[in-house]
């Protein structure tokens, strides 16, 4: 649910000082082994208001070298912690409405850019490897789920890890309740419009991208039990069931 830059950027001649700061955000919780989670602030104009709420990043450590995936630019004190835990050797894009820190973990480490065809991708930014489901991926032990129906490019990476975790951005999301990165009006908003729901599907999502029925039908046949989302809370042992649910209550599959 998040806007991306339109802001024309080179990543070769720009400075750290040329890219959005650091917002609230809170610590980098180990949720499995190798796999980290962060949970920070957007504010963006959506439904023709301005919004603050908060975002996830997920990191995955392969072999000491980290892949950063739905990006939040991290404080000093967070890049720190960052870069204890390895070196940044990949970021990938697998939302077109997620990105606007992008940018800065490019220019700050020059990893390895992913981002599925078609995306909405910052001027000046180059893609260097494009996600294709049965393609090469970041790391090993992970296959892609790519929705074909909707306007906006969109995919999930699934790890083969802990019986299946699922990295999602906008598609999938555990906003049970707000948290601390919620501005009261925004909270007051989403209330009223149904955004906070265990194991829902992203509601602005759904507005954007117009995903149809049989991109669903295809995502049961992937086999799960955990999830992190671009937004809310890890969902841990029966995100399977949860999800399945909501296929069912938003497109009867």
């Amino acid at each position: 649910m998040l806007v991306s830059s339109a802001l024309p950027i080179n990543k070769w001649q720009l400075t750290m000082t040329d890219f959005p700061d650091a917002m609230p955000h809170g610590p980098i919780i180990e949720v499995f082994p190798g796999v980290f989670f962060v949970t920070g602030t957007m504010r963006a104009e959506f439904f023709g208001s301005m919004w603050q709420f908060s975002r996830n990043m997920t990191v995955v450590r392969e072999d000491g070298g980290l892949t950063i995936v739905n990006s939040v630019r991290l404080n000093d004190e967070g890049l720190a912690r960052l870069e204890a835990l390895g070196n940044v050797v990949n970021v990938v894009r697998i939302g077109d409405m997620h990105g606007i820190d992008d940018p800065f973990y490019l220019k700050r480490y020059s990893p390895t850019f992913w981002a599925l065809p078609g995306m909405n991708i910052q001027e000046g930014l180059h893609v260097d490897k494009q996600l294709i489901e049965g393609g090469e991926m970041p790391f090993r032990g992970c296959s892609l789920f790519a929705f074909k129906t909707t306007q906006l490019p969109e995919c999930i990476l699934r790890l083969d890890r802990e019986g299946g975790i699922m990295i999602a951005c906008d598609s999938l999301q555990n906003w049970i309740e707000p948290d601390e990165f919620f501005l009261d009006e925004t909270v007051t908003t989403m209330r009223g419009m149904g955004f906070f729901t265990r194991a829902g599907l992203g509601l602005a999502w759904l507005q954007e991208s117009k995903p149809q029925a049989e991109d669903f039908v295809r995502l049961k046949q992937v086999p799960f039990r955990h999830a992190l989302c671009g937004h809310g809370t890890p969902l841990r042992d029966t995100a399977q069931e949860g999800y399945h649910g909501a296929f069912q209550r938003f497109f009867g599959v």
